[in-house]
């Protein structure tokens, strides 16, 4: 059923699962709609089928279907599991290479800088991935081009990007065969990458206009559905995929696989900036999708499940909306100008 639910976005594809910023004017500090319209009655009935798809998922884990398709995950995705932190590597290599080639970018497309050494760090860091021992270099690297830009662009904007810092992490552990509080560098990843995942979806509602001129360029997109429904809808799909990835295993594999398979279908739509930009996000997903780790589910998952979607949901908009208003809403504006502090 999660996996019905998602062929809309997959389908879809275009806005929900383009990063918007990349391709279509913003301003971060501008009025994001209020939770008002945000929480309308389309919203909670898409909310009410994402959680039957998650609850769905959950009970068919425990079943003898459950542990068929587990048991038929491991078997495909052997390679890959064996392999995957080569292939982190490699593509986050690629990653680094293609940064370097074009120049001027710190960490994502919109992320512009005219610092002339900041593309030949980028290549000194692909040369760190070739080397086990050197990876806590390409690690430390990525954290300071992360703080670099939350430096030149607020830690509003790179609050989109944690799954940077889980790359970082998921680096340095595999180098160093360490565990991070108990969790695994998988686990580390995983968790960024949901957070990431999540916190964009919240963009998509509070600015569902600036998808527009996307949406206006590709109405196909929206299969029919009215602008404003399929923002909800992406929005809603997203955060229920981000949110399986650390859920129960089946469920957060066959999370990780269609949210693959989404944004390798956009890079068709988008192009070039697009494969680039997303590349260590499909790379991380697909060493989700391997890992093997299984927690038996219980009917407490099941029963907890609504309870831990809804925190969730109300944690991402309450502190979205609430660092919002702290950054750039009136407050913050009338005491900057008070005391010379720059608006974020």
């Amino acid at each position: 059923m999660l996996a019905g639910a998602a062929g809309f976005l997959i389908f879809g594809t275009g806005a929900a699962s383009a990063h918007v910023k990349w391709f279509c004017a913003f301003d971060v500090a501008g009025q994001p709609r209020g939770l008002e319209q945000v929480l309308c009655t389309d919203f909670e009935l898409l909310t009410g089928l994402a959680l039957v798809c998650l609850m769905a998922g959950c009970l068919m884990e425990g079943t003898p279907l459950g542990t068929a398709l587990l048991n038929a995950l491991d078997r495909v995705t052997a390679f890959a599991r064996v392999n995957s932190g080569l292939i982190v590597r490699a593509v986050v290599g690629f990653f680094l290479v293609s940064l370097w080639n074009l120049g001027g970018i710190i960490l994502t497309p919109e992320l512009k800088t005219d610092v002339a050494w900041i593309p030949w760090l980028q290549l000194a860091m692909a040369a760190g991935l070739l080397w086990k021992r050197t990876l806590p270099f390409t690690a430390a690297g990525i954290v300071f081009l992360f703080g670099f830009a939350v430096w030149n662009y607020g830690v509003f904007h790179l609050a989109d990007y944690p799954v940077f810092l889980g790359v970082a992490a998921f680096l340095a552990l595999t180098a160093l065969d360490r565990d991070l509080f108990g969790q695994r560098p998988i686990d580390v990843v995983r968790i960024a990458a949901a957070i990431t995942l999540m916190w964009a979806s919240v963009e998509k509602w509070a600015y569902p206009h600036w998808t527009d001129p996307l949406i206006a360029a590709k109405p196909a997109m929206t299969m029919g559905a009215s602008p404003e429904l399929f923002m909800q809808a992406a929005g809603i799909i997203e955060f229920t995929l981000a949110f399986a990835l650390i859920w129960t295993p089946l469920v957060r594999r066959a999370s990780a696989i269609i949210l693959t398979a989404v944004f390798i279908s956009a890079i068709f739509e988008f192009g070039k900036i697009d494969a680039i930009g997303h590349s260590g996000i499909i790379a991380v997903l697909i060493a989700i999708a391997a890992d093997d780790a299984r927690v038996p589910a219980t009917r407490r998952d099941v029963i907890l499940t609504p309870v831990y979607y809804a925190s969730a949901l109300m944690l991402f908009l309450g502190v979205y909306y609430f660092a919002h208003e702290a950054l750039f809403g009136d407050g913050y504006r009338i005491g900057a100008s008070m005391t010379g502090l720059p608006v974020i």
